[in-house]
């Protein structure tokens, strides 16, 4: 835990005077070892250049990248918090859960996330396969690998890489037509509940954040009912604020999670390249994600785990 505690703990050697934009964090970024463009190292020098305090890099499913931002950050005015964005399912519906300030570490841990990446790597075989012998594109898993190295490969890559051979005119037409919850090459692949992400990130001492509630479609009779069910599971923060929030959402986020006992998290959900126009830290332009609210997250953990 000692690594930890350096990367938390350890007061920062900032100027005495912090600018506005020093007060600020981004608790959901992605890097390129998920389905995002820069590499952790990459996403350091940006943070650092933004002037934010501390961004939480969570990849889809994967720690792969945390090491090394981790070590990019060392004696730079930025900390990096070990986070990680598990994807579940509920109600047919694709439900994330964001884990911050993870021991990654954790053998156990490690050992789950190796399961996850098993499976999605048998998916992405049968996607392969559907799309190379039903749609006629020359592709194969391996391609896709060789494409994106170092990457846990993701619908977005298909997408790319689709856009990149000439076999669409936009990204957005391969989900459309190919790889879209409801497009006949997408295959699910096996995962795992809500529930039971809640419960892996605090076996890893972490902070269980549900991601981007709004953007699930819910009603908000439906989103209470998984509120309440996470909650009961150790779910501590809801992502109250988040890049394409309006006010109102923002406002109405805010008092579901007063409503159940909840912290506040917030964060841009930052791609790169990916995601245009979407910038670190202050997502189209508005988001800003007060350092306290890092704060309030890290004193519960505390709480929690010391």
């Amino acid at each position: 835990m000692k690594w930890l505690e350096n990367v938390l703990y350890t007061p920062l050697k900032k100027k005495m005077t912090m600018t506005n934009l020093e007060k600020n964090v981004d608790l959901h970024v992605h890097s390129n070892y998920s389905d995002g463009s820069l590499s952790p190292s990459q996403l350091v020098d940006l943070a650092v250049e933004k002037g934010l305090f501390a961004f939480a890099l969570a990849d889809h499913d994967t720690i792969d990248g945390i090491d090394e931002a981790i070590e990019s950050a060392k004696e730079r005015p930025v900390t990096v918090i070990p986070g990680i964005e598990l994807s579940t399912e509920y109600e047919g519906k694709d439900v994330h859960i964001v884990g911050l300030m993870i021991d990654h570490k954790t053998p156990a841990f490690q050992k789950k996330i190796q399961e996850f990446v098993d499976s999605r790597e048998l998916r992405n075989e049968k996607m392969c396969n559907a799309l190379r012998t039903r749609a006629g594109m020359d592709i194969t898993y391996e391609d896709l690998k060789s494409h994106y190295p170092d990457s846990v490969i993701t619908r977005a890559h298909y997408a790319r890489y689709m856009l990149e051979k000439g076999y669409i005119r936009s990204l957005s037409e391969a989900f459309e037509r190919y790889i879209g919850d409801r497009a006949p090459y997408f295959i699910p692949r096996e995962k795992v509940t809500p529930q039971d992400a809640v419960s892996l990130i605090l076996s890893a001492k972490g902070i269980p954040v549900l991601a981007h509630p709004l953007l699930y479609g819910m009603s908000s009779e439906r989103l209470q009912i998984l509120v309440s069910s996470l909650k009961s599971c150790g779910l501590v923060a809801l992502e109250a604020l988040y890049a394409t929030y309006s006010p109102s959402d923002e406002a109405s986020m805010r008092l579901l999670a007063e409503k159940n006992g909840l912290l506040l998290s917030g964060g841009s959900d930052f791609h790169g390249a990916a995601k245009p126009k979407l910038e670190l830290g202050t997502g189209y332009g508005k988001l800003q994600v007060p350092k306290d609210i890092f704060d309030k997250l890290l004193a519960k953990r505390k709480e929690l785990f010391s």
